[in-house]
């Protein structure tokens, strides 16, 4: 194991988190495709550490079924009580002691409500840490608001002598804009020595992890600090506002790197991506853009305006405008929308088109095929340049089985027609406008199935007399009499 790659990472999440007033633990909490604690494990992961262990408390069944789900391989320590930092590091240890021997180097030591801090400023600490042949390294940052925050306390020659909590600081030290993030790289045999001498003198009858840099000091061990670029990273969160900030800011982030990458995002704060989320370069995002979970959009591609897109892939040079997307693939040059909704399953092929009012679902629509208007497509297939006419109704369900559908290539289906499945149209074949389709048509023929049309003469003046229409038909050249012949 390389320097300055971290023996273990350690992330703490076993708060209750009251202040989200939540039937949700607060690290479960989601932005951006996310749960925090899940941004946490992604950023932890960048260092390539040779353990990951969370501490849970609250609700640990519900966060150790989420970290199983997340990353496997992730350990997890119990903290029965909510004794402090420096206990919840000191039962980590213990789990990582039992699981596999007590760790060597450099451990990690975060937060699992810190959604922004990146992996990459995990990495400089190790880093720095390791460079710096320090026993510890905090992670600090300066804010413009230092209230509630530990305060970083240094030495004249810029050496860090304390952390101290804000309800245990005095006027001077509350003065101090450097804050502790809660961040910590230590030696592993210096951190499992040192916790083994908290107390819990102090306000809040805790063992503090930031005690440890007070005891290593005395022993003439070397702490050090290490500034975070921009203060926001190391944001934590406590209550919905805070959530809906780290939201805002996670999002301007990865806006910022999809742009820069080369799409075009037309306005940027009414769109709203997942971490999860791919972009070719060309693509355009236009307002009102939500894009969540795998949504991948290819180049030269247009999404929005409105359009909410989750686990859709969307092909090179497509458009889709207005549309709700789950679990699609949108071939190259399609065209969707506006006002379609496109349900799991569904596959368009490359230049095909769904238009107004269309809703697909476990649906393939071959190349270049259209179905333009007021169209239910569901458990179908639909060949290659076909037009499905508009108000057309696949009709899959009889209450207890779903039935498939096959539509060939080349056939033209007239408006209004009910497709009741199991059933298959030919290649070629043309379906008569108000059919409703019960039976397989071969290749190439015309399927009529519909009543024959009668014309009632003189009924409006018989059964409607006086009335608007009986007064336009009579204009119309009816006598008032009307006549009672039928024809058809």
């Amino acid at each position: 194991m390389s320097s300055t790659r971290p023996a273990a990472v350690i992330v703490l999440a076993a708060g209750e988190g009251t202040r989200m007033k939540s039937a949700t633990p607060k690290v479960l909490h989601e932005i951006c495709g996310r749960s925090l604690l899940g941004h946490v494990v992604a950023s932890a992961r960048h260092t390539d550490p040779g353990r990951l262990v969370v501490v849970v408390g609250h609700a640990r069944e519900r966060v150790t079924e989420h970290l199983a789900g997340l990353d496997p391989d992730v350990l997890t320590a119990v903290q029965e009580e909510q004794r402090g930092t420096g206990h919840a590091v000191r039962r980590a240890l213990e789990e990582l002691t039992a699981r596999g021997g007590a760790p060597t180097g450099t451990v990690l030591v975060t937060c699992g409500d810190t959604p922004l801090l990146t992996g990459e400023t995990l990495a400089s600490l190790a880093a720095e840490h390791a460079d710096a042949g320090n026993a510890v390294t905090v992670l600090t940052a300066e804010v413009p608001d230092a209230t509630g925050y530990g305060r970083i306390v240094r030495a004249e020659d810029g050496s860090v002598t304390a952390i101290v909590e804000h309800k245990d600081a005095d006027e001077a030290v509350r003065a101090i804009r450097e804050i502790n993030s809660g961040v910590f790289a230590f030696d592993a045999e210096a951190l499992a020595d040192a916790l083994a001498r908290l107390t819990t003198d102090n306000s809040q009858g805790e063992e503090y992890l930031t005690d440890v840099l007070g005891i290593l000091r005395a022993e003439g061990r070397r702490v050090g600090a290490c500034r975070a670029a921009d203060h926001r990273e190391i944001s934590g969160i406590n209550n919905r506002v805070q959530l809906a900030a780290a939201r805002r800011m996670l999002n301007d982030r990865l806006l910022e790197r999809a742009m820069l990458a080369g799409v075009t995002v037309v306005d940027p704060a009414s769109v709203w991506v997942d971490v999860t989320v791919g972009f070719e370069p060309d693509a355009v995002i236009h307002p009102g853009t939500q894009l969540r979970g795998a949504t991948r959009i290819g180049a030269g591609a247009e999404v929005g305006p409105h359009t909410t897109l989750t686990d859709t892939v969307v092909g090179p040079g497509a458009t889709v405008l207005n549309t709700v997307s789950v679990g699609a693939e949108i071939g190259g040059d399609a065209t969707v929308g506006p006002y379609a909704y496109l349900r799991p399953g569904t596959r368009l092929g490359a230049s095909a088109k769904i238009g107004t009012y269309v809703e697909t679902k476990n649906a393939t629509v071959g190349e270049g095929t259209k179905v333009p208007h007021l169209t239910y497509v569901g458990d179908a297939t639909i060949g290659d340049h076909t037009n499905i006419g508009a108000a057309s109704v696949f009709v899959n369900y009889d209450g207890q089985h779903k039935h498939h559908t096959t539509i060939g290539s080349h056939c033209r289906t007239g408006s209004d027609n009910m497709f009741v499945a199991p059933v298959t149209i030919g290649d070629g074949a043309y379906t008569a406008a108000g059919s409703v389709i019960t039976r397989d048509v071969p290749p190439g023929s015309l399927a009529v199935a519909r009543g024959q049309q009668r014309n009632i003469e003189g009924w409006v003046a018989r059964k409607r007399p006086g009335s608007a229409a009986a007064k336009a038909a009579e204009a119309a050249g009816e006598g008032p009499s009307g006549d009672a012949g039928v024809t058809g």
